[in-house]
């Protein structure tokens, strides 16, 4: 059985879980609490991050990028980088823009200072950064909600490897509450269908101790 290191809320982690779950590839997964640094697992992953992908051959694959691209030449039936080069160009460019950019102007300052910041024991969220994540939360949901009026999916026609990363992002601000679904109805509308299709279903039943997502985050209906 192939295995998946990961951590429940890391968006990264997520992404791999949802595709790994469209290809309809069997895995099983093991949390891995990188702030411990195992030695064992910085054999595996030098950088110590999630997640890390070990198949059934030993190969292991590190990071969530290289993970996906892996699963897509690795695993073609379901081809979720594009199939021409305009599209794999645009597949890629809005990959990065979520892994990169989301990543460092929300996700830095809500899902770091709110949860891994204090499992490293750094203290309290602060409020600026909060408030700061909040703000770019909005202009990146305006965003997606642009892109989701203007194409059947993110990308273009088909439903693609930027879905799956820019849904795991907003699955995890959203169990903690951080999604204001009602400034951008076209990106809710687009977030639903992705809600729906079963390779989510185990992500939205993920549960945290000490945490409570708010009553729409496991709703189909929304």
């Amino acid at each position: 059985m192939r295995i998946l290191y990961h951590l429940p809320l890391s968006p990264f982690a997520r992404k791999v879980r949802v595709v790994l779950a469209e290809k309809r590839l069997p895995f099983e997964l093991r949390v891995e609490k990188v702030w411990e640094r195992r030695p064992e697992y910085l054999e595996m992953n030098p950088a110590c991050t999630v997640p890390t992908l070990v198949e059934d051959n030993g190969r292991v694959v590190p990071d969530s990028g290289v993970i996906c691209e892996y699963l897509d030449e690795a695993y073609p039936d379901l081809a979720l980088m594009g199939r021409n080069v305009d599209e794999r160009i645009e597949v890629r460019r809005l990959v990065t823009w979520f892994d990169q950019k989301f990543a460092q102007e929300v996700l830095r300052n809500l899902y770091w200072e709110k949860t891994i910041k204090q499992a490293l024991g750094l203290g309290a969220p602060e409020g600026a950064a909060l408030r700061a994540g909040a703000a770019n939360l909005k202009h990146h949901l305006l965003y997606i909600g642009w892109l989701a009026e203007h194409r059947k999916w993110l990308a273009g026609s088909q439903l693609s490897m930027a879905d799956f990363c820019a849904a795991a992002f907003l699955s995890s601000l959203d169990f903690m509450g951080d999604v204001d679904w009602g400034t951008c109805p076209a990106a809710k509308d687009w977030y639903a269908r992705m809600k729906c299709r079963p390779a989510f279903r185990a992500v939205l039943n993920d549960r945290v101790g000490g945490v409570t997502p708010p009553p729409h985050y496991g709703d189909l209906d929304f």
